[in-house]
């Protein structure tokens, strides 16, 4: 009788401690999955009692971090970043399209840094490439290829469809460089481009400067038109806008001329074509041919920022005439040069036209 006892006591102990273990076992899965509701309603209320199991259980209750990782995954892909480019080969051929950022890099040996164009005015040679930014326009010139990244809205379309395209395939304007390697023409396409832009806007001021200091400076005028003040201090803020612009332009170049080995780094073509590099030693020397393009460049823009200068000059040396022509009852003299632009609200808001 006692040892029956005994058997009962010991097998319900067994199957006790066995229900109580699979309980607690069935509740910490629970939690590992990361289940919202309480453990052992989750385990009890939906679930027969401990005999499905933690399998059963991870399929009803998906792990959470993986949910957010394939979350990310989804919203990576389908926000990746691209460029917009159009691209000119040495064919002639132009074609448009968009590009992952990172197949661009791939594809042209290159880094992230190398293409995010950190300065306004720069021409640099990375593994091969030229990269190049004036202003809005950023470009790659490869061997074979010219590279314009994220042109749309910044008013390059017509310049690149009706004149880029033509120049570089030797139809509109032969360039200096037509016999050259195709990178020798589209640097000296962009570079033209640039001091053309640069050009164009000294014309814009150059003349309506010239008008309004001969107008202000007449000796007959017993004062100054204050109207014509006004102009001439925005044209003269322009001006020295514009000499800025042409110094940045003119010191990217110069930092290249002042190094060889940058020089030689343009010539790609050159490291890339056995037989190109095999001309270049014994025939026409490239590099000397690259250093002949930039100081072509560079003089020009020389020369406007000479004129630039001179119109400067001009409007300081007037300065004192334009004063002598003012209203005496002016309060403030407004400086003309550019450095101490500013006019009194009163002034402005009085214009003076004689008497």
């Amino acid at each position: 009788m006692e040892a029956c006892f005994k058997s009962f006591t010991m097998g319900g102990l067994r199957r006790s401690l066995d229900i109580t273990f699979r309980v607690l076992a069935g509740c910490l899965t629970c939690r590992t999955v990361s289940c919202s509701r309480s453990p052992i309603k989750c385990q009890l209320s939906k679930h027969p009692p401990v005999t499905r199991g933690k399998a059963t259980l991870l399929r009803s209750c998906p792990s959470a971090n993986l949910i957010r990782h394939r979350g990310t995954e989804a919203s990576l892909s389908s926000v990746a970043p691209a460029f917009v480019v159009m691209k000119f080969d040495k064919d002639g051929n132009v074609t448009s399209f968009e590009k992952k950022k990172l197949e661009l890099y791939h594809e042209l040996s290159l880094q992230a840094r190398d293409l995010r164009f950190q300065h306004l005015t720069s021409i640099t040679a990375r593994n091969n490439n030229i990269i190049i930014r004036m202003e809005a326009l950023k470009a790659v010139v490869t061997p074979n290829s010219l590279l314009v990244l994220d042109f749309r809205g910044l008013g390059l379309e017509r310049w690149l469809v009706l004149e880029l395209a033509p120049q570089l395939n030797g139809d509109h304007g032969a360039l200096a460089t037509h016999s050259l390697p195709f990178e020798f023409r589209a640097l000296e396409a962009i570079l033209q481009h640039r001091v053309n832009i640069l050009q164009a806007r000294l014309n814009e001021v150059h003349p309506v400067i010239l008008d309004i200091l001969e107008s202000l400076v007449d000796p007959k005028l017993l004062s100054a038109d204050r109207s014509k003040l006004h102009i001439l201090l925005q044209n003269s803020k322009n001006l020295s806008e514009l000499e800025t612009d042409i110094k940045v332009f003119k010191d990217s170049l110069l930092k290249i001329l002042d190094e060889e080995e940058m020089i030689e780094e343009l010539c790609v073509t050159k490291w890339t074509d056995p037989r190109v590099f095999e001309e270049s030693s014994l025939g026409i020397d490239h590099a000397e041919e690259m250093e002949l393009l930039l100081e072509n460049y560079f003089m020009q823009a020389e020369e406007l920022g000479n004129t630039t200068r001179e119109l400067k000059g001009l409007i300081d040396d007037s300065e004192s005439v334009i004063f002598i022509n003012l209203d005496s009852s002016l309060s403030v003299r407004p400086s003309l040069s550019p450095s101490h632009f500013r006019l009194s609200p009163w002034a402005m808001a009085h214009p003076v036209t004689g008497t």
